[in-house]
């Protein structure tokens, strides 16, 4: 990771054949543009190369969540359930929208614990997000059959997890729908972008023309169709150029995560010596994107102690824990409410009643869980010497610990 590492003369290609044509605009301009409709055809590959029926590219992973909530209904009063470890703007989203998020905690597959969902679901809860984080799966059989019980729609936020599988089913298959990110830091890249993706026509029919400012897409999408509109909408268009690089990341994407596996398995196999150690629970293993490495140690101790060799010999890992971008005590505009609408909103109605109140202290267990466990990225085209450096200092902290 990332896919950036692996541009090469596809992406030239691919790019190429737009800028001929002169159109980045996705729709219209049919004289002009020679029957080229990258995007188009992007999402048309990108759903058959996930197994299901339909495909809607967006501007990015956030916008992706948005489209696909407004398509599932999703607004205020409504509570919408995620994990305490993920990205911000998988919360940012659903605020945004309007609904208040929920959030679980993650057990050692670092993904949702669905013991904790059951807890957490109340009359106001219209959908759970599972995030398939850092590459892997979350227990998403288990969260669908929780949700089924209740009649709550599923959507799987499959930004870091583009490839992933479970019995060779891809992740964002599963629930109603799953979006993804194509930003500069995934596997597979479109500098920005995202997708949605699911078997159900008539909700992309409604996110295809949510996302085009709710215009009639009777005849979609090579062209707008009519001139009504159902509903409101806003603008997440996809544009050529971006469509046309994830055609060429998509036939790159399965190789990218066998040269991901290869390394990370040098990786673990370095770890594993390091007394007490455990890894990352994996729901199918052969269905990692090999995105990232996690293991985990006994005690929060003991991974400060860790941590610190690897540091001193200049291969440090990440410690989630005290990282201000994904995890839920380190989210202080979360918590404060902080916000540049003057009357409050999100965090309050108008008049200044709160809506909602975050405690830091709400997810003990991930906050133990995540104290414990050390991460490395995976690249694609990691170098045998920075690998053999990693690998000689975790031999290093196993030989001290």
């Amino acid at each position: 990771m990332p896919g950036f590492e692996v541009f090469g003369e596809e992406e030239k290609k691919e790019i190429m054949d737009v800028l001929d044509t002169g159109i980045l605009f996705r729709y219209e301009f049919a004289e002009q543009r020679k029957d080229i409709y990258k995007v188009l055809e992007f999402e048309k590959k990108f759903a058959e190369y996930c197994g299901t029926g339909y495909a809607q590219a967006v501007t990015s992973g956030t916008a992706a969540l948005k489209v696909a909530m407004a398509a599932l209904g999703v607004g205020p009063g409504d509570e919408v359930i995620t994990q305490g470890f993920t990205f911000v703007a998988t919360w940012e989203a659903i605020l945004d929208i309007g609904a208040v998020p929920v959030f679980t905690e993650v057990d050692e597959t670092l993904n949702m614990d669905p013991a904790d969902l059951e807890k957490k679901i109340t009359d106001k809860t219209r959908c759970i997000i599972p995030v398939h984080m850092l590459g892997a799966q979350a227990r998403i059989g288990e969260i669908v059959k929780i949700a089924k019980h209740h009649n709550i729609a599923v959507l799987e936020d499959t930004a870091q997890a583009a490839g992933g599988r479970i019995n060779g089913q891809h992740l964002g298959t599963f629930g109603n729908c799953g979006t993804f990110s194509f930003d500069s830091v995934k596997t597979m890249t479109t500098g920005e972008g995202g997708m949605v993706i699911t078997a159900d026509e008539k909700m992309w029919r409604n996110m295809s023309e949510y996302h085009d400012h709710g215009h009639d897409h009777a005849v979609n999408p090579g062209g707008r169709g009519g001139e009504g509109r159902s509903f409101v909408g806003f603008n997440y268009r996809m544009m050529e150029l971006q469509g046309a690089i994830g055609l060429a990341q998509l036939a790159k994407l399965d190789a990218m995560i066998v040269a991901q596996k290869e390394h990370k398995k040098q990786l673990r196999e370095a770890a594993s010596a390091i007394p007490g150690v455990k890894f990352r629970t994996l729901v199918d293993e052969d269905g990692d994107t090999a995105t990232f490495f996690a293991f985990i140690m006994e005690s929060s101790e003991q991974c400060s102690k860790v941590n610190a060799i690897l540091v001193e010999e200049g291969v440090g890992a990440i410690n989630f824990s005290e990282n201000s971008w994904h995890f839920y005590p380190k989210w202080e505009h979360l918590l404060e409410g902080s916000t540049l609408a003057a009357g409050g909103w999100p965090f309050a109605e108008p008049g200044g009643k709160r809506r909602v109140i975050y405690d830091p202290q709400a997810l003990p267990q991930s906050a133990d869980i995540m104290s414990r466990t050390l991460i490395y990225p995976v690249s694609i085209k990691m170098s045998e010497e920075q690998r053999t450096k990693i690998c000689n200092g975790l031999a290093k902290a196993a030989a001290k610990i």
